[in-house]
């Protein structure tokens, strides 16, 4: 039973709903939650909702309930209401967590638009004023932004620049933004959206099942005749999508097969093009030593071009001179995670948040496996502290 904690209502109506779901997110849920009840410029409401969590993240969300009157921010004016829900449980048959948790609070929602925004993520002052300020000048049903990506651990730092390079030539915002261009994306941790449109879409119960909820939604924003607005926003919002290697892994074998339909191949590919990073470089250095110059010399030209395709395309990622070196040894841990994403759709096995997902397809191309009903399960045993899903 969906149940609602609502905080001071006053007579103001807000004019953004911002929609933030929370399962196991106590690690990173009250810094999100500081960032958001300290945006002004713009009348507001937060709405909470707990997905089935198992760890302090109710205490937080409790917290937060009343938080007009917390001492870290004073009385905020902007601010009109917090608001806290439960997820619906049982979950209906055929959704995902997330599509489930934010359904029920944007039921609720005020506002005239909706923020969707992921419970790992760090707002930027003024953020919201600037993001309605910038869909209000393009004209845009949506806008999306790509956060900034904080990185913490060696494999984070290593595997994400890959990831997000990989998405930004597969999705480049030009052609997002071209309204003549079949090409639709957006990005679930930051997705601000006309509330008429999301309605007039069906919202999230319309793409209830997709495990990339965010581009799906996209999609049909964009067949409707929306206009996208979608770009990197690093200097809006940032966020730590994953704290420990487990978690690195079962998000991006929950999406990566998804977000490209030719994974099998582009595994391949990259693998191939680590191999000639450093094949090519040893082969010019053996050819030195055997006194063949020519050879040597062609090898090291193979070699630097092939090492500045690499550096080209992933400082789109955005991630820094260092994490763009380190990630030349993501290239071989991203063509694995890619395989075996491709292995756990095959088999019907995609876990997220302690939830088994089978069945499951993304909008972007052919159902991830032949089950025709999708079925979630929910194990007794305890719940990965990620991303909200």
């Amino acid at each position: 039973m969906t149940q609602d904690h609502t905080s001071v209502v006053n007579g103001v109506t807000p004019r953004v709903s911002v929609i933030v779901p929370a399962r196991n997110e106590q690690a990173s849920l009250e810094r999100c939650l500081r960032s958001l009840v300290c945006q002004g410029g713009v009348p507001f409401e937060v709405l909470i909702v707990d997905d089935g969590s198992s760890d302090r993240t109710p205490e937080i969300i409790a917290a937060f309930v009343g938080v007009k009157e917390c001492s870290f921010i004073g009385l905020n004016s902007s601010l009109v209401a917090v608001r806290a829900f439960e997820a619906r449980d049982p979950m209906p048959t055929g959704w995902t967590g997330k599509s489930n948790a934010v359904w029920t609070a944007a039921e609720k929602a005020r506002g005239e638009w909706l923020l969707f925004t992921d419970a790992d993520t760090f707002h930027e002052q003024g953020s919201l004023a600037r993001a309605l300020a910038e869909a209000d000048e393009y004209g845009a049903a949506l806008l999306s932004y790509s956060p900034r990506q904080e990185l913490g651990s060696l494999p984070e730092r290593m595997l994400m620049p890959v990831v997000f390079s990989e998405l930004a030539s597969r999705f480049r915002p030009r052609d997002v933004c071209d309204p003549t261009s079949p090409v639709a994306a957006a990005n679930g941790q930051y997705l601000l959206i006309r509330r008429d449109v999301y309605e007039a879409i069906g919202g999230h119960g319309a793409v209830a099942g997709d495990l990339l909820e965010d581009v799906a939604i996209a999609q049909r924003v964009k067949e409707e005749g929306g206009k996208l607005r979608f770009r990197v926003g690093l200097e809006q919002v940032s966020a730590r999508m994953y704290r420990n290697i487990p978690q690195l892994i079962e998000g991006w074998t929950k999406n990566l097969v998804l977000l490209f339909p030719d994974a099998r191949a582009l595994a391949h590919k990259r693998a191939l093009e680590f191999s000639l990073m450093w094949g090519l470089l040893l082969i010019a250095e053996e050819m030195a030593l055997l006194r063949h110059f020519a050879l040597a010399a062609w090898g090291a030209v193979l070699a630097v071009l092939v090492w500045i395709n690499f550096f080209r395309r992933v400082r789109k990622a955005h991630s820094g001179f260092i994490n763009e070196i380190l990630a030349v040894f993501g290239l071989p841990m991203f063509s694995w995670v890619l395989l075996r994403s491709v292995t756990a759709h095959l088999r019907h096995s995609v876990w997220w948040k302690g939830r088994e997902y089978s069945g499951f397809e993304s909008s972007l191309g052919e159902p991830a496996s032949d089950v025709a009903r999708p079925t979630v399960q929910s194990p007794a045993a305890p719940k990965s502290a990620s991303r909200s899903s």
